[in-house]
């Protein structure tokens, strides 16, 4: 290891090149272990074997900058070093940095410009100390070896934003296990679940031999496989009374008569979140587990109640068993008490916000069921469906109502009865404002008539904003166009999602109004590339919706709506437009969780109290711990990143 520069050199004079290639000094075995302790406080060297953070620090030299002194230049070619902040600021500028505007710091304790060092090429961005800073380099060379040996650095270099998310997350768990009521994880595999094979029969077999057996072993189900092991159908003791008792059937009759199909399953790749949110979904008690096609397990419900105290099913069945108002209003504090302790129990914010927003989706249902026989209203006739974050499924605690009516045509059956449907609506509307939904200020809501339209009417008003494009018609694009089914007949949502995808896709102005519109708001990063704050009552704050999330859905949904992917919701658009766009996977799983780091940070916001101002998505950046902090200005910097690509795709 080389020595480091002395400290008190002049501003400006000469720093040991950045990829000289300087013969290494062995250092003293003092100063080797306290190199090695101060790199262990930061990632990933905290989680990598203490050897292979000795050998980080023997091949490596340090070197010093001084304010305003580049470290790495485009003109200086392939990057030959990999370098660690040790004290001080550097700061990329210029190149591609200039195309999203701004830049970016790293600070004590990053690793940088990873990318460029992995890729053996010239950085696209300038590099240089901000104040008085000293690093450690370590050579591509070097870097390569210790990625191979160190599966934990390996991991880090090509995963450094979603290796973050794994520390947040990681972090984030410790503070809630205290509060949570689960005993054990919904993370768990369904591999772990299946602790023996399942009792199967051939769909030939009779009744008599199944509920013997059902019997004797005292098991609840029945699983019907074919010859090839596969599931084709189910019988469970709740089946039997309805399906054979009551119906009279002779004990000959074959299982495959009354077996229930098709019968819904999982792999063991599934976790037993996707086992509770399927049951929950389809009103199921067991779910047939498979390892490539055939049956390996089954899980049951009460299985799932032996992983926590409170349930999803649980949940749900107090919801739709409610047969008033007043109840829903009761069983609608679950689902806040339910997140928080899937929250302590690490969930991600993928899983946590679809339970979040499955749940509503129950409560709405049920809400929309009752008021539907109290105004003699034919669910048929219309559907009743969620927009903005509800329609994308990506609903946090504190969100208010965006929903609207979309009804059958008038040819499709007799006249709508407007008022009778707006009263329903109205009743629904002030419903789920009593159970915490609070009422749309912009009055996006079905229960205005511009919300409550046949469903030509709807076609009609989604191609003339297509077509004209004003600054509202593109306001509410971004509203509407993530249009989602609740209840009703699902097939008139279907229909017009199938139009609005095929209209928006034919018109490239269209496209680019919405992405001119998407980059009126940057991503907060301010010159230096620090998170440009808001100070409210004296403290630095971020809206982690409006500065935050809302960059990553506008991309995904501009993308979507020009590639013709009918899906709703952000992290589905992103995977399914990463093939499409020709993106590595790495990168586009890096939009993803960019956007779920924030979606956390939100539902954490909420949870606990600590947003700041009248908003529910504001927060102290100063109260963020030193990973959330870090993996912030990430995620800003990949939302800056995806408009960078937006700008040269459509600004041209």
């Amino acid at each position: 290891m080389n020595p480091a520069a002395p400290p008190d050199r002049p501003h400006g004079a000469q720093a040991v090149p950045a990829n000289a290639a300087d013969p290494l000094l062995k250092p003293s075995g003092n100063l080797l272990n306290n190199l090695c302790l101060e790199l262990q406080r930061h990632p990933p060297f905290n989680e990598m074997e203490p050897a292979h953070v000795k050998a980080f620090v023997a091949a490596s030299r340090q070197a010093y900058f001084a304010p305003g002194e580049a470290v790495v230049r485009p003109e200086d070619g392939p990057v030959r070093e990999l370098f660690f902040i040790r004290r001080g600021a550097i700061t990329g500028k210029r190149g591609l940095s200039d195309v999203a505007g701004g830049a970016f710091q790293y600070e004590a304790g990053d690793l940088f410009p990873i990318s460029a060092v992995l890729a053996r090429r010239a950085p696209t961005t300038t590099y240089s100390a901000t104040e008085d800073t000293f690093v450690l380099g370590l050579p591509a060379d070097e870097m390569q070896a210790l990625a191979e040996t160190s599966p934990v650095f390996g991991d880090f270099l090509n995963r450094r934003i979603l290796k973050f998310l794994d520390l947040s997350r990681a972090a984030l768990q410790v503070v809630y296990a205290s509060q949570a009521l689960a005993e054990q994880s919904l993370e768990t595999p369904l591999a772990q679940l299946c602790h023996k094979a399942p009792v199967t029969c051939s769909p030939d077999t009779p009744l008599q031999d199944v509920l013997s057996q059902m019997h004797r072993l005292r098991i609840g189900s029945m699983l019907v496989v074919n010859p090839a092991g596969e599931p084709v159908g189910i019988l469970t003791r709740y089946d039997i009374l309805g399906r054979v008792a009551l119906a009279q059937l002779p004990m000959a009759t074959p299982i495959a008569q009354v077996m229930v199909q098709p019968v819904h399953s999982l792999t063991t790749a599934h976790t037993a979140q996707d086992a509770a949110l399927l049951m929950s979904q389809h009103g199921i008690r067991h779910v047939p587990i498979t390892r490539e096609g055939r049956a390996v397990g089954i899980v049951s419900e009460r299985d799932l109640f032996a992983l926590q105290r409170l349930s999803l099913k649980h949940v749900s069945g107090s919801i739709r068993n409610a047969a008033d108002v007043p109840t829903l209003k009761l069983v609608a504090h679950d689902i806040r008490r339910f997140a928080r302790s899937l929250l302590g129990q690490g969930v991600q914010a993928k899983q946590l916000t679809a339970l979040i927003s499955h749940l509503n989706d129950v409560l709405t249902a049920r809400l929309l069921e009752i008021k539907a026989a109290e105004h003699g209203l034919d669910p048929q006739r219309f559907c009743w469906v969620a927009l903005g974050s509800e329609g994308r499924g990506e609903q946090t605690i504190a969100t208010d109502q965006d929903n609207a009516l979309i009804l059958a045509d008038p040819a499709d059956g007799p006249p709508h009865d407007k008022a009778r449907l707006l009263a329903f609506a109205r009743e629904v509307n002030e419903a789920l404002d009593a159970c915490g939904y609070p009422l749309c200020r912009g009055n996006i809501m079905a229960s205005n008539p511009d919300c409550c339209l046949t469903e030509s009417e709807w076609r009609q008003r989604f191609a003339q904003w297509i077509d004209q494009g004003s600054p509202n018609d593109l306001l509410n694009a971004s509203i509407y166009f993530d249009f989602r089914a609740l209840a009703g007949r699902p097939a008139l949502a279907a229909d017009l999602r199938e139009f609005v995808t095929r209209r928006a896709a034919a018109n490239p102005r269209f496209l680019r109004q919405l992405a001119v519109n998407g980059l009126a708001h940057g991503a907060p990063l301010n010159w230096l590339g620090q998170i440009d704050t808001t100070p409210v009552d004296g403290v630095a704050t971020l809206d982690l919706k409006l500065q935050g999330t809302a960059i990553f859905v506008d991309v995904a949904r501009l993308y979507a709506l020009a590639r013709g992917v009918p899906a709703t919701g952000t992290r589905e658009r992103f995977e399914a437009l990463g093939p499409l766009l020709g993106v590595p996977p790495h990168e586009h799983q890096a939009w993803v969780g960019g956007f779920e780091f924030l979606q956390m940070l939100r539902l954490r916001a909420q949870l606990d109290g600590t947003t700041v101002g009248d908003s529910a998505n504001r927060i102290a950046v100063g109260g963020l711990n030193d990973i959330d902090r870090r993996i912030l200005k990430e995620t800003l910097r990949v939302a800056r990143t995806l408009q960078q690509r937006v700008k040269l795709d459509y600004e041209r």
